[in-house]
């Protein structure tokens, strides 16, 4: 027996442990009122941490899969301009990025578009939320790019060549033979993307966004209950990441068994 059927055949210990540490924290946060009102606090801001995170990751990995096509395409200016939005992307931390798109980017594009003539917005009108969104956009369609790319690249060549010749037409070879096949080597790397998109969605909360974060920051400021608020915090990210970790997994194995 193999060290990895071993391993997928080990009693899951660790998810015993994670299950007995959260429960016992919930039942430690609710037991007491300080905790339990900060609890019911910081959910007001769970719908809008979701709604970051599903957008903004639903829209970067379309715009992700866009620019690995564009990375290998036949076309050099295509491929020249996907290695430079990915490149320059990169290269620059999140929080920047966010800062620049939300205060500088946003007003700018809204300058631009009362100089063509268009019905006037004023930089107000785009809320913080959103631009808050196109920054996350921006930044995980980099990476992820990459994630596609290095999927759609380990598909056999000859599978692609042989339907070719049976006539497949190119929108045809990606959707039946390519993105299948891919999809077992993509899954998994962009299933941490999205599990790192929970966490960095917290970032929105330094340009005033009420999500999770900005609400434990305010709760904190108002009660001076530091360590509490905080641990409260952490612990709501932690539950998020754990649940969603535990249904990537159990996507990854079905898609194993489908494909398999």
């Amino acid at each position: 027996m193999g060290p990895d059927r071993a391993q997928q055949g080990d009693f899951p210990y660790w998810l015993v442990a994670v299950v007995l540490l959260l429960g016992g924290a919930y039942v430690a946060v609710l037991s007491e009122e300080t905790t339990r009102q900060v609890l019911f606090t910081l959910r007001k801001g769970l719908g809008i941490t979701v709604l970051v995170t599903v957008v903004s990751f639903a829209a970067a990995s379309l715009a992700g899969l866009g620019i690995a096509l564009m990375s290998l395409s036949g076309n050099i200016i295509l491929r020249q301009v996907a290695r430079f939005y990915t490149e320059i992307v990169r290269g620059i931390p999140i929080l920047v990025l966010l800062l620049y798109v939300a205060f500088v980017l946003a007003p700018g594009l809204m300058g631009f578009w009362n100089w063509l003539g268009l019905p006037e917005l004023r930089t107000r009108d785009v809320p913080l939320l959103w631009r808050a969104i196109l920054a996350l956009v921006i930044a995980y369609s980099a990476f992820i790019a990459e994630v596609f790319r290095a999927g759609l690249q380990s598909v056999d060549a000859g599978q692609i060549e042989a339907a070719q010749a049976l006539g497949l037409k190119r929108w045809h070879r990606f959707r039946f033979i390519v993105m299948p096949q891919a999809i077992r080597t993509i899954l998994p790397p962009l299933g941490n993307d999205f599990v790192a998109m929970v966490k960095d969605s917290s970032l929105v909360s330094v340009v005033g966004v009420l999500d999770i974060a900005q609400l434990g920051k305010l709760t904190a400021a108002g009660n001076f209950r530091y360590f509490e608020t905080y641990n409260v915090v952490a612990l709501i990210y932690l539950t998020m990441t754990v649940l969603l970790s535990l249904g990537l997994r159990r996507l990854e194995g079905f898609l194993a068994r489908k494909q398999g």
